[in-house]
């Protein structure tokens, strides 16, 4: 980012005329860019109906319960559906109860195709609740057929209600059901609350009418395209994409976007200040600032893509998907926001119009009140920093542990209150299936040695097709606890050639995995940002000194979470996947603000200050813009929170507030005390850190 405009400098003769060929290419880039949304519409607004929320699509690709998911869709029928119709009162259950649960049950059965023989009432020893356990193949892997099954089972509960009597619908196929339902809602909900925010957020920065509009139509145009070529991916490679993904996609489009627009738009208008014609003012800006943009962008970009050797599915989808994101939002900033700008002129800013010749208003700049005070006593103020930092971290001991997948949602459905009620009524008894699937062969040899299985309750031989026979396995102790756990393990520890999966199976994967790709991806990261702050800034220590920031961001927002999200939010666990995907964005948006402040450092450096007042007029000078920048970014990920997902909810506060600390934190006071103190060594082995 160039030298601002200083009172003592004037600006500089009125260059000679254009030729009026320079006018057309704003016009061509408008015209290019509506062609490529009239294109991309079709496709972008498919992209909902081309997300995958299976199971297997959220499991690790190579783990024991993913094969078994994998194997029971090419059994006859397809998927299993497996329900829990559960029968509550709290003063007991009564004669007529019974009959009532028996004659809604045969309706049920009668009206679906359920395995096995008719369901028989299993009751709790203190005789509050009756549950049916029963399982269908009749959707398969339809996931509207399995919505409509649910939504049918529940309306037949609720036909003819018993006052006193509860009556719901439990289960892995109900839950999954609710989960779905709520992915439905997300897209729509989240692209409005974020359209809101960020306009809101605009309006106040620009304190114009007009001007907001163009990058939030901009961004928009960005999100269209973005969404269209994930559809392409999908359709042409494969590519598995989740609803978080998109939704997380939504957020990165709009946050980063909005960040590059306000970088270009702060330096466009110091331009105009010394250049007569939008045109030449706006090649000057994007000299300017367009290589910070282009290596902040392509860190993020870099970051998310090592997403890709993570084994978990829905992990290694959001590489991807977040990386095309960002590299839309910034073709977008840097081709059409620039044209509109042009072609609008000066009075798009109005009432503030920049005119040519003006001096900006001079005010004591609150970024330069903190420099100065980073500059009179820095080596007090790194370490009270690193001091906060390293407290806050200290809470990541009491975070909570593995979210349970009837945890999941921040209100209660139906699914998850019927499971709490057989969590309290048959207490130590296993009330969801474990699914075993062995070679046919030795399908009696296996069932046998299930049923001996120290913690298994009962053992039934179900389905077979394709070489595989499939088992159904009750453990003795209740769904994902200790017990149940070492009874899987057991299973397949002694089940030879055999694979055990199944929700409780699926959640241990689901840890287990996410273990193996933070020792994989963490350094990968962190080499990929490392290598590209070195090339942008010729420098070895300098990038050493951005990447450690971030990483004591990342501990101290984790040290937040253990300390807010169970005793305050109430939130039973921390989703498995949160400390690997908080430290990608962490790391990779929070170097994106390094970058910009280290650029300017640089350039000033270049430009023959001393390292002193290099670095406290790169505060000054861009510290405006990357808190606007870091505000955009942190209020967009906070739209994350307002969704019924604890997971969602996580990601967004965790990013949100490392955002936030890195901006008013991090950057501003450590990494300028950490400047000032290093002095020309930051620059080293680079010919800046030898003195002229």
């Amino acid at each position: 980012m160039g030298p601002v405009l200083t009172a003592r400098e004037t600006p500089p003769a009125k260059p000679p005329a254009r030729p009026g060929g320079r006018r057309a290419v704003p016009w061509a880039v408008v015209a290019l860019w509506a062609a490529v949304i009239a294109l991309a519409l079709p496709f972008a607004g498919q992209l909902a109906d081309a997300q995958r929320d299976n199971v297997v699509d959220y499991l690790p690709a190579s783990a024991d319960s993913t094969q078994v998911a994998r194997i029971e869709q090419a059994l006859p029928g397809g998927e299993s559906t497996e329900l829990v119709v559960v029968y509550h009162r709290d003063g007991g259950l009564t004669a007529a109860d019974r009959s009532h649960a028996q004659e809604q049950i045969d309706l049920i059965t009668g009206a679906h195709a359920f395995d096995g023989p008719p369901p028989q009432g299993i009751p709790s020893e203190d005789g509050t609740t009756l549950m049916y356990p029963m399982s269908t193949t009749e959707p398969g892997t339809d996931n509207d057929a399995r919505i409509a099954l649910v939504d049918d089972v529940r309306e037949r509960l609720d036909a003819a209600p018993v006052e006193g009597l509860d009556a719901a619908l439990g289960g892995p196929g109900a839950l999954m059901t609710d989960m779905e339902k709520v992915f439905e809602t997300i897209d729509g909900t989240l692209m409005l609350a974020t359209v809101l925010v960020v306009a809101v957020l605009l309006i106040l920065t620009y304190r114009s009418p007009f001007l907001w509009l163009v990058p939030l139509t901009v961004v928009g145009a960005a999100a269209v395209a973005s969404q269209a070529l994930v559809y392409g991916l999908i359709q042409g490679f494969d590519l598995t994409v989740t609803s978080q993904s998109a939704a997380v996609m939504t957020v990165l489009v709009f946050g980063a976007g909005t960040d590059y627009a306000l970088l270009l738009v702060a330096r466009y208008r110091e331009e105009l200040r010394r250049i007569e014609r939008p045109y030449d003012a706006m090649l000057a800006a994007l000299r300017g600032c367009g290589p910070a943009v282009l290596a902040s962008s392509g860190t993020v970009a870099a970051g998310l893509l090592c997403l890709l050797a993570a084994d978990l599915n829905s992990a290694s989808g959001l590489g991807p998907v977040g990386a095309v994101g960002v590299v839309c939002a910034l073709a977008a900033m840097l081709t059409l926001l620039p044209a509109v700008l042009v072609l609008l002129g000066r009075r798009v800013f109005w009432p503030l119009v920049p005119a040519y010749g003006s001096e900006p208003k001079q005010r004591r700049s609150v970024f330069a009140a903190m420099g100065s005070s980073a500059g009179r006593r820095p080596a007090a103020v790194l370490v009270s920093g690193v001091l906060l930092l390293g407290a806050l971290a200290l809470g990541a001991f009491n975070l909570p542990g593995n979210l349970a997948q009837e945890d999941s949602f921040t209100q209660q459905p139906e699914s998850v209150a019927a499971m709490k009620v057989l969590t309290e009524a048959y207490p130590g008894q296993g009330t969801q299936p474990i699914t075993v699937v062995t070679p046919t062969g030795r399908a009696a040899e296996a069932l046998a040695e299930a049923q001996g299985t120290e913690g298994v309750a009962s053992a039934r031989a179900g389905r077979s097709g394709g070489g595989w026979t499939e088992i159904t396995v009750f453990a003795k102790d209740a769904p994902e606890t200790a017990g149940e756990s070492a009874t899987i393990k057991a299973l397949r520890a002694g089940l030879e050639g055999s694979h055990v999966g199944g929700p409780s199976a699926q959640q241990m994967d689901l840890a287990d995995t996410n273990a193996r790709d933070q020792k994989i991806v963490i350094p990968l990261v962190l080499a990929a940002v490392l290598l590209i702050l070195m090339v942008l800034l010729r420098s070895i220590v300098a990038p050493l000194m951005l990447t450690a920031a971030v990483v004591a961001v990342w501990g101290a927002v984790m040290g937040l979470g253990g300390l807010l999200f169970e005793p305050v939010f109430g939130f039973e666990g921390l989703d498995p996947s949160m400390p690997l995907l908080s430290f990608v964005f962490l790391v990779a948006l929070g170097v994106d603000y390094g970058i910009f402040l280290m650029h300017r450092m640089r350039e000033e450096a270049l430009a023959g200050a001393e390292p002193a007042a290099a670095a406290l007029t790169a505060l000054r000078t861009t510290g405006g813009v990357i808190a606007s920048a870091g505000i955009v970014l942190a209020a967009t990920f906070t739209v994350l929170m307002n969704l019924p997902l604890v997971p969602l909810f996580e990601m967004g506060f965790l990013v949100a507030v490392g955002v936030l600390l890195d901006t008013f934190l991090v950057r501003t006071y450590l990494v300028t005390s950490a400047s000032l103190l290093l002095g020309r060594r930051v620059w080293w082995p680079g010919r800046l850190s030898r003195r002229p």
